[in-house]
C-alpha cells in the first residue's frame, strides 16, 4: 500500500526532502501561489502551523505556476515573498507541476485518493489542500475556497487519531 511516506520531494531550496521524515505526524498539504487572490491563505497556514506544530502537524506549501501564472517567480523568490509577507515559518517546497504530463507523482498520488468534486483528479485552482493522517493516508480534500482556519476541527480530529 502507498502513503505519503513513499513520496520525496525538493525543499524550496532545491533538497531532497524524504517525506517518510513526516512519519507520526498530520500533513496539511497546499499547491501555493504568491499573486493570487488567495494568496493571503498564507497567513490562515501560518497560524496553523503555530496552533498545531507542537501537536504533530506539519503544514507543506508546493508552490504551483499552472493556475493564471500567478507564481512566475524563482524559487527564492518565492520563498522570500512568502517569508517577508506572510512570516511564513512552515516548510516551502520547490515549485511543480500539479496537473498534467509533468505532475509531481505526490500530486498524482493525492490526486488519486482524494478526488475533487464529481471524481475529479485534476487540481482546479491554486491553495487546494490536503490533510493527510500520522499513518501517510489522505484523508480529506479541500476546496481553495476553504479557508485553513475552517480546517482545524478536521485537523484536531486527525491528531486525536
Amino acid at each position: 500500500m502507498t502513503t505519503i511516506h513513499d513520496f520525496d520531494a525538493l525543499n524550496i531550496s532545491g533538497k531532497s526532502v524524504p517525506l517518510k521524515q513526516f512519519k507520526g505526524k498530520a500533513l496539511l498539504i497546499v499547491n501555493t501561489a504568491s499573486a493570487c487572490g488567495f494568496t493571503p491563505q498564507f497567513a490562515g497556514l501560518e497560524e496553523l502551523h503555530k496552533t498545531y506544530g507542537g501537536q504533530g502537524l506539519a503544514v507543506l506549501g508546493f508552490p504551483c505556476n499552472q493556475f493564471g501564472a500567478q507564481d512566475k517567480g524563482e524559487n527564492s523568490e518565492i520563498a522570500q515573498f512568502c517569508q517577508l509577507n506572510y512570516g511564513v515559518s512552515f516548510p516551502m517546497m520547490a515549485k511543480i507541476d500539479v496537473n498534467g504530463a509533468d505532475a509531481h507523482p505526490l500530486y498524482q498520488w493525492l490526486s488519486k485518493e482524494a478526488p475533487g468534486l464529481l471524481g475529479s483528479k485534476s487540481i482546479k485552482w491554486n491553495f487546494t489542500k490536503f490533510l493527510v493522517g500520522k499513518d501517510g493516508q489522505v484523508r480529506k480534500r479541500y476546496a481553495p475556497t476553504d479557508t485553513p482556519a475552517s480546517l482545524a476541527k478536521d485537523i484536531e480530529a486527525v491528531l486525536a487519531e
